[in-house]
């Protein structure tokens, strides 16, 4: 099935079943266990997270000026793409087997993706036929040509006699051709992200906003949207045992309501613990994938506070392995939106209620703090600004989802629009400590149940952000952050250092005068 590439010589395997899989991994793969819950333990090799610096996009007639160029969407000409694609192509000849899935990205069949996949390890397979939406046995005979193909040859390093390719790594997309070539980098989180930066070029083109959030569904209906970067949160708040699971990570929202882009789960494991996070520990089953995470040699449990290879360990996981997932993986329209924010200077309140301007305002502005691990190269939480929570897969230009987003809270008018800390208190990070997950659940309980939004609130100075004096099952001291500083002076230096901040990055992304006004004033 892969004569159309060229590629004859490998015995090609198509869609294997999870067991399958698992089989060529024990027998093929160095370093490849079953854990002692049942999941595939492997390793990825000298990359254990993304490499947005190496990713390149095809500067193309047809694309260009809808792609927001920059540090972000660096361009490769078309002859480089191609020169980096034979280099998969070339490897994959020499490749005794080969694995393709099949796949669909986008639960609403309107906007769905059918997605070729081809990869020479059976750990990267188990990870597609986790992650994305799978076919069932009549649409798979009737797959035919995909509109998508990612040819994943990471173990394989790039050609760095192109001058657009910096480094061994390079994941290029061809946004016309609707390829994605990855090279130099065994790391299973590239895939799912590429198919995302596709589906966020091609959705705001059909005026849908594709996001980077979970969402989750209540026992009445009510659906949140919770926006963040990797480690704010998003995945471990969404795992909720009162609401359904609509997805961790991936979302548009059309006229007809939201749905989930993915078919699985993609869990940071660090520090993971029955106690704290139950629904995804009990995910980690048979069919799961455990990516870089330390097993005992003798019982094959995995120690998930063991973070010797890197604190990004990871956990795939189908989605109907959450007990309260809801497949097919689509609701209605929101009732909350949540910003979560991983503030590492100790500076923002645990929860804040935006206006609608201050919810755009925030939305492009996109503060967090990158995570260790997430990233090659990050060792310790740092400030930063990812528009839209999530730049690193934004195509197009920020002021594009906010249009987008501005329609929607216009169009739904009792939608709520909250900014959540889940980072630090008392202190930056290295003096403070990280806000309670037990705060931050009970603060998502009051917005879910509606009560919050009547609760008094006072004004956040430097940033005109309201913030409750009271929220059921929290400590009210803690909801005003100037509260748990000692050194009251040096919260108000760092407040203002941080409100300078996010002035002058709103300068950079020339967002309009009118949100600028909205932000934090000094």
């Amino acid at each position: 099935m892969l004569n159309e590439y060229g590629i004859k010589n490998a015995e090609i395997f198509h869609n294997l079943l999870p067991a399958e899989l698992y089989e060529h991994a024990i027998k093929y793969e160095m370093g490849s266990i079953i854990t002692s819950t049942g999941a595939l333990s492997a390793r990825s090799g000298e990359k254990t997270g993304r490499s947005p610096k190496d990713k390149r996009i095809v500067r193309h007639p047809e694309s260009e000026t809808f792609v927001n160029w920059g540090d972000v969407n660096i361009p490769i000409s078309e002859e480089g793409f191609n020169a980096n694609k034979q280099k998969a192509i070339d490897y994959f000849k020499n490749q005794p087997r080969l694995y393709v899935f099949d796949v669909f990205a986008g639960w609403e069949k309107s906007c769905q993706l059918k997605v070729r996949v081809i990869c020479s390890r059976p750990y990267h397979a188990l990870f597609v036929s986790n992650m994305f939406i799978l076919p069932s046995k009549v649409e798979l005979e009737n797959f035919g040509q995909p509109d998508c193909i990612i040819y994943n040859a990471g173990a394989e390093s790039a050609n760095q006699d192109i001058p657009e390719v910096t480094s061994k790594t390079s994941i290029c997309l061809n946004l016309e051709a609707k390829e994605i070539v990855i090279l130099g980098t065994e790391y299973a989180g590239e895939m799912k992200k590429g198919i995302f930066s596709i589906m966020n070029y091609l959705m705001p083109q059909k005026n849908i906003l594709s996001m980077h959030c979970s969402v989750t569904e209540g026992e009445q209906g009510d659906v949140s949207i919770l926006l963040g970067l990797s480690g704010t949160g998003k995945t471990t708040l969404s795992a909720d045992p009162k609401r359904k699971l609509i997805g961790d990570d991936e979302h548009c929202w059309s006229d007809q309501g939201i749905f989930n882009i993915e078919g699985g789960c993609y869990a940071k494991c660090d520090h993971l613990s029955m106690e704290k996070e139950p629904d995804i520990f009990q995910a980690i089953r048979f069919g799961s994938l455990l990516e870089n995470v330390i097993l005992d040699p003798k019982s094959r449990v995995a120690d998930y506070n063991d973070l010797s290879i890197t604190e990004n360990t990871r956990a795939s996981y189908k989605i109907d392995y959450i007990k309260n997932s809801k497949v097919p993986c689509v609701t209605s329209h929101a009732n909350n939106i949540i910003f979560l924010t991983c503030d590492a200077f100790g500076v923002f309140p645990p929860v804040s209620l935006l206006t609608s301007e201050q919810a755009l305002y925030y939305f492009m502005s996109g503060y967090t703090a990158k995570i260790s691990g997430t990233e090659v190269g990050v060792k310790e939480p740092s400030a930063t600004f990812s528009a839209c929570f999530g730049a690193p897969f934004m195509v197009c230009p920020p002021q594009k989802y906010a249009e987008l987003l501005d329609e929607k809270l216009k169009t739904f008018p009792k939608v709520k629009t909250w900014l959540i800390n889940t980072g630090w208190t008392g202190g930056g990070y290295g003096s403070g400590e990280r806000i309670s997950l037990k705060y931050t659940r009970a603060i998502l309980d009051s917005i879910h149940a509606g009560t919050l939004k009547d609760e008094t609130f006072k004004n956040f100075e430097v940033f005109n952000l309201k913030i409750p004096v009271n929220v059921s099952n929290v400590p009210s001291e803690i909801l005003d952050p100037r509260n748990t500083w000692k050194d009251k002076e040096a919260y108000d230096l760092s407040r203002k250092k941080i409100a300078q901040m996010f002035i002058e990055n709103f300068k950079k992304i020339k967002g309009s005068s009118l949100i600028a006004q909205v932000g934090p004033q000094l």
